[in-house]
């Protein structure tokens, strides 16, 4: 499906081989297309257990959905700077750190499932929608819990520095609802508070929660979403703000993959097929979704 350069290695450096490397069209390169040209690298921030979006697989590898697009992008950074050499960094991040990785260069381009919001935009920039999700909650089968309405007296798991935490201490403020909302570093510590009982439900975005039940094997059977949507939740890729030939340059990507309906391949790569652990998600594309793409591939 790639049509780009070839990834070679595994976590830390991978460098980036193209069949031919065309100059620039871009006369002056600035912002991250002058970084990447000045020390041949671009650096890809990853999430450690946002399945399907972005996660490690057996050797400590990140893949995902996410990565995929992002793989993408960096192809083209390749090609439209001029580095047959470009070399792919990988860095870890969470939730708390992933604004500041962006905003202080620590990252290029945030790979994950962060919501893009008004708020967020302020300070960083988007790609167009990856995906559509809602906040919902996850608990244990035959629980006492039926909706946010029944989270008196009980605990709430949430990824620290999310949207869904915002959402749900909003959520319990706002109905007076006298619930404690528990923070975790990660999606994994978070799920790991319910299945230990150290929590009642855990608040996230849907696909995450299916995503964990998937990642978790035969165990995932003894979980299950509730059907509230306790909020809207549009992905993207997240890069620099006011940072135009790189911003450009992404569109660019998304308008040329959803053209070509490989964006379409994506996701059923990550979303109906089987994940390297043998699970499948079976999350048919939403017709909002596919909307979406439709349009962004009419783009001239």
């Amino acid at each position: 499906m790639r049509t780009g350069g070839i990834i070679a290695g595994c976590l830390g450096a991978v460098a980036l081989t193209l069949a031919a490397a065309p100059a620039s069209a871009i006369e002056v390169l600035t912002g991250t297309l002058k970084k990447a040209s000045d020390t041949g690298s671009l650096t890809l921030g990853y999430r450690e257990s946002a399945v399907p979006f972005s996660f490690t697989d057996a050797t400590g590898h990140p893949i995902g959905y996410a990565m995929d697009l992002c793989l993408e992008v960096a192809d083209a950074v390749a090609k439209e700077i001029g580095r047959r050499d470009l070399t792919l960094r990988y860095e870890p991040i969470h939730p708390e750190d992933r604004i500041a990785a962006v905003t202080s260069g620590r990252i290029d381009i945030e790979c994950g499932s962060s919501t893009a919001n008004a708020e967020r935009r302020k300070v960083v920039a988007f790609s167009p929608v990856t995906y559509l999700s809602a906040t919902k909650l996850l608990i244990r089968r035959g629980a006492p819990v039926a909706s946010y309405r029944d989270l008196g007296g009980r605990t709430v798991a949430v990824v620290a520095g999310t949207t869904n935490e915002t959402v749900l201490r909003g959520l319990v403020a706002r109905l007076n609802i006298p619930a404690t909302i528990l923070p975790a570093k990660d999606y994994d510590a978070a799920f790991a508070m319910l299945r230990e009982g150290r929590a009642d439900a855990l608040g996230s975005d849907d696909v995450l929660l299916y995503g964990l039940i998937a990642k978790a094997g035969p165990e995932g059977n003894a979980f299950t979403v509730l059907p509230d949507k306790l909020s809207f939740e549009p992905y993207g890729l997240m890069f620099r703000k006011d940072d135009a030939q790189f911003a450009g340059l992404v569109s660019a990507t998304f308008e040329r993959l959803a053209e070509s309906r490989e964006l379409r391949w994506l996701y059923e790569r990550w979303f109906l097929k089987r994940l390297p652990n043998g699970e499948r998600l079976n999350i048919s594309m939403s017709d909002e979704l596919r909307t979406n793409f439709q349009v962004i591939g009419l783009q001239e």
